[in-house]
């Protein structure tokens, strides 16, 4: 088992009764790329439960920050919930992954797709100076379930934009597109329905999807990861072949069936 550190948590916030966030403490010595996951857990009958999360905090913040969903029958998942302020969570020494920018082949615009908790990197990615340095659009999509699962939704409309150091960057180059498939609302279509439709793209004033000069990134579940997948490649994106080597688009390949 991959060794672990002790944090403390300073803060946790309930979005709703499936969805929550909380933020540890961060040892000095603990270095990450944006889009990384890590493990993390907590001993349970003396041993130590972990499972793989993004990292939802940008690189250079000197805390870590998590977003969860609560399973009430999860061995995990059920006893983080119940976290406060205080409490102690162990955290991996060598965080991981595959969703980074540095895989990506240039481009002018990038997408960065996520449904539920596949937000998190992206919230840690959109922090990041060099997303910024290397493309001149972003457009994050988030796709959920029902409105009260739009978590962080505050957050990236009215108080990233305004942020001391990214404010400039994220009001010029960052665009938030909240998708939910299961209650009335705005955009209710599937993200492989939305990069394949032109009339949605049309509809939601996005230009249709350019092979030569768009990028993406995804996180999701399973099921979205692969439909998304396959609506790229069927518009003419490739996929990163494995870490290290660049692609089109990229995504989280530990959580990904092959």
């Amino acid at each position: 088992m991959a060794s672990t550190t002790a944090e403390i948590v300073t803060f946790v916030h309930h979005w709703n009764n499936e969805l929550f966030s909380f933020k540890t403490t961060r040892k000095n010595s603990f270095r990450f790329e944006s889009g990384h996951f890590v493990m993390i857990g907590l001993h349970i009958e003396g041993k130590a439960c972990l499972r793989a999360y993004s990292i939802a905090s940008p690189n250079w913040e000197d805390h870590l920050e998590f977003f969860s969903i609560k399973v009430p029958t999860g061995q995990l998942t059920s006893r983080l919930q119940n976290l406060q302020e205080g409490d102690e969570v162990l955290v991996g020494a060598k965080p991981v992954g595959t969703l980074v920018l540095r895989d990506l082949n240039p481009g002018n615009r990038v997408f960065l797709l996520a449904s539920g908790t596949g937000l998190a990197p992206f919230l840690s990615i959109i922090r990041d100076f060099e997303l910024y340095e290397k493309f001149s659009e972003i457009v994050l999509i988030h796709s959920v379930r029902r409105v009260s699962d739009l978590a962080y939704r505050d957050y990236l409309q009215i108080k990233l934009p305004k942020d001391e150091y990214l404010g400039g960057s994220v009001s010029n180059k960052l665009r938030y597109v909240p998708v939910v498939t299961r209650e009335d609302f705005p955009i209710q279509a599937r993200i492989p329905e939305i990069l394949s439709s032109k009339s949605i793209c049309s509809d939601l004033n996005i230009k249709p999807i350019d092979p030569s000069s768009d990028r993406a990134m995804i996180c999701g579940s399973i099921a979205m990861l692969n439909d998304t997948k396959k609506a790229l490649e069927d518009l003419g994106l490739n996929c990163s072949p494995s870490q290290g080597e660049a692609g089109d688009f990229v995504i989280e390949r530990a959580f990904v069936d092959r």
